[in-house]
């Protein structure tokens, strides 16, 4: 069986799980936001990847909402 998702994400496979927080920490930005992806197929300590910086989060959401893969997994990691 299965655990829980995480917070604020559903629905992921569970390799997701196994994001480091040294991989969160490099795409967590000083300022502004990083619209992330999550690649659950890839080795563990490569899952997440810039997709793009945005300086507002209303330009960040609206790019989030934008895509269409709907078998892309995507995050918001906003400023420190």
């Amino acid at each position: 069986m299965g655990s829980k998702p995480t917070p604020g994400i559903t629905l992921l496979p569970e390799k997701m799980e196994n994001i480091t927080e040294e991989e969160k920490k490099s795409l967590t930005p000083e300022s502004g936001f990083n619209l992330v992806g999550i690649d659950p197929f890839a080795s563990q300590g490569s899952r997440l990847y810039l997709i793009e910086h945005f300086e507002k989060y209303q330009d960040a959401l609206q790019s989030k909402k934008s895509r269409k893969n709907p078998d892309e997994y995507l995050i918001l990691y906003y400023g420190a």
